[in-house]
């Protein structure tokens, strides 16, 4: 069996397959799809960040106007959501005051340490009235959930050199 390219029709004929259009390309269609670049490198085209297609690219650009973002940065945000996990909101709290030199690194570590603050008043409030009303302690255990959740969410997309805001509600807005 052998395997290469298939059979081309005669001079000036279309393969059938190629005859035949879907009814969103017939002509005078006004939904058409955009034609595809003739020629081209087709799946191997430049992402449109630009940098190679191997994952080499070292600077992602951001929309939030944050400028070209380093991994240095990526990660020390991802640390600021991460980080809590172990130790609570002593990880945003350190990436906050010792590593927040960018605008892209302070605006992660704000957020973390923000719903780092959160959660300690969550769990100090509602655990001292769980003492009247014993049913109460599933509010903290809830919202941890959910604030489990926003954390990985905004750590993902620190990762990826994005910024994703999450819920004032899980988040409070007190630093900036």
């Amino acid at each position: 069996m052998a395997y290469g390219h298939p059979p081309s029709p005669g001079q000036g004929q279309q393969p059938q397959w190629q005859q035949q259009q879907a009814p969103w390309q017939q002509p005078g269609n006004a939904w058409q799809q955009p034609q595809q670049p003739q020629g081209g490198m087709g799946w191997q085209q430049q992402p449109p960040g630009g940098g190679d297609p191997q994952g080499g690219n070292h600077t992602a650009q951001i929309p939030g106007h944050f400028g070209p973002v380093t991994d240095d940065e990526k990660t020390w945000s991802l640390m600021a959501y991460v980080g809590q996990f172990l130790v609570g909101a002593i990880a945003p709290a350190v990436v906050y005051l010792g590593k927040a030199r960018s605008p892209f690194v302070r605006r992660h570590a704000a957020q973390g340490l923000n719903m780092g603050i959160a959660a300690i008043a969550v769990w100090f409030v509602f655990g001292l009235l769980s003492l009247v009303a014993e049913f109460l302690i599933w509010v903290p255990l809830l919202f941890t959930a959910v604030q489990m959740f926003f954390l990985v969410y905004a750590g993902r997309a620190a990762n990826r050199g994005e910024f994703r805001r999450v819920p004032s509600a899980v988040a409070w807005p007190l630093l900036k």
